[in-house]
Order: C-alpha cells, then structure tokens, then sequence
C-alpha cells in the first residue's frame, strides 16, 4: 500500500484506527476453544466485525509464534483474510546485522517464501543502518521504527539528552530519515506522550505515526491528534483490549464492532476538525 492509499482510505472510511490482533488464547471466549483453530477463528470473526471501521490490522508476532508452528498458521491464515484495503503490519520489532535483517524481511514481506507479506514492520533501531535499510529494499513494502514509546521501561534510554539538549529519540529519528522517506518509513509513538508529539512533528512532519496506547493504556485521541495530527491524518491509532476483549461471550464480535463505532466516530470528529476531512 503506498501512503496515498492509505490517505485516500482514511478520508473514504473517515476513520485512522489500527485494530491490534494480540490474540491471546487464555482471554478469548470459551466458546472457539473447541474450533480447530480457536486463534484464527476469533480473529476472522473480529475483522469481519470491523473491515469497514479500521484503515489497519497489527497482529503482536510474539501472540504467535510463541504457539511454535500451529501459531505460525495461524498468523498466516489471519494475514490471508486481512482486508486488501487495509494496510498490514506485522508487529515483531525487529532488528538485527544487515543478512539477518534480510532474513526477517523475507519471513514477513515475501508471500512466496514464507506465506506471509504484510505491508509492513515494526523495528527496534537501536543497532543502526543496516538493522532498518534491508526493509526497505523490498519495494512497497514499509518500516514503521521506534522512536518515542510509552512503556515504563522508555525513559531508560529514549529521553536521554547529548550536550545540545537534543533527546535520544530526536537523534533516532533524524538518522533514520537519511535512510529513506515519508513514504516507506513511519515511526511508533506511545499515545501517552501528549506534547511530545509537537517534538516528534518537528523531526518527521510529514511522516505517519503509528500510535499505541488509547484507551485501556490511557492515551488520550483529542491529545494525539492536537499535537501530533498533520494535513494527510498521518496517524494509525492503534487498539487492542478495548475493541477485541470488549466481551468474552458469544457477542464478542457485536461487541467489538460496538467499541470501534465509538472510536471510529470520535476519530471522524477529529479528522473533521482539523480539516482533513
């Protein structure tokens, strides 16, 4: 998907929301547990419920392979049913030396090697060039890289200042801009930072974002989109628990659907008001 699909999908849905498909067997409802594969089997039935709520689905690649080669299927089997209008990301953060890099793009990019081509992935920058570049060799195909998260552990090392004042995540960003464009990059930013967005947009003004963290971590969507919404949207806002844990009964799609209305309306009213839409 290039970025003016994505835009172009954005305004036709009004909506900017990534559904996040971190399936978890021990959370979903009793009922699919007989199923063959009770992980895929909630899966289709939650993006049936919400194609034509979400620009974007994010399986947590750890949700998967940590079921060895029956999550792995499974994984392959929900890549199949995404939507092609919306845009894939294989959530697996990333990052190795350059042939190894290779290797991981390959597993998640090339259909005809692996089963799998997602859009996109997730990158852990911390080893350089050659842990992001080999991504983006693969044409189309996207690198959506760490900069500013909102887990506890992030102030350890992403808000360290050089003698500039200028922060670790403002170096990360800068550098990794040299390695391509606003059209195969994008950058993961934790809902939870509020302001830091006007920082972020000073580094990557034209580049999407892709937000975690609204709703059941807190993020506040008025606060992402006051500092952090550009003229295209360039935000993919991100939910998990609350839209796919919203029922653990036979209603869990119902219910679903019901959480991403309420978050797809509440993100038209954004889109709306800074003129996007």
């Amino acid at each position: 998907m290039t970025k003016q699909e994505l835009i172009d999908q954005i305004k036709s849905k009004k909506s900017f929301l990534c559904v996040g498909l971190d399936t978890d067997i021990t959370k979903i409802p009793d009922h699919l547990l007989d199923d063959e594969d009770p992980i895929f089997s909630f899966n289709k039935a939650i993006v049936e419920a919400t194609a034509d709520l979400s620009v974007a689905y994010k399986p947590n690649i750890a949700f998967y392979e940590s079921y060895g080669v029956k999550g792995w299927e499974s994984l392959r089997k929900t890549w199949e049913i995404l939507p092609k209008d919306c845009f894939s990301i294989a959530d697996a953060k990333r990052g190795d030396i350059g042939n190894t890099s290779k290797m991981y793009a390959q597993a998640f990019f090339n259909p005809q090697s692996s089963g799998l081509g997602f859009d996109s992935i997730t990158i852990a920058p911390y080893m350089g060039e050659d842990s992001v570049t080999p991504f983006l060799d693969f044409q189309g195909k996207w690198a959506i890289v760490l900069a500013l998260t909102s887990n506890q552990g992030s102030l350890d090392f992403q808000n360290f200042q050089n003698t500039d004042g200028k922060q670790l995540f403002e170096e990360v960003i800068d550098k990794v801009n040299t390695w391509g464009t606003s059209e195969n990059l994008m950058y993961v930013v934790g809902a939870t930072r509020g302001e830091a967005f006007l920082k972020i947009r000073e580094h990557a003004p034209d580049h999407f974002l892709l937000v975690p963290g609204v709703g059941a971590q807190g993020g506040s969507l008025a606060d992402v989109c006051k500092y952090g919404m550009n003229k295209d949207c360039g935000l993919l806002v991100n939910s998990t628990r609350g839209i796919i844990y919203a029922s653990k009964g036979k209603d869990f799609a119902e219910r679903a659907r019901e959480e991403a209305i309420a978050l797809q309306q509440e993100m038209q009213q954004q889109l709306e008001i800074h003129g996007v839409i």
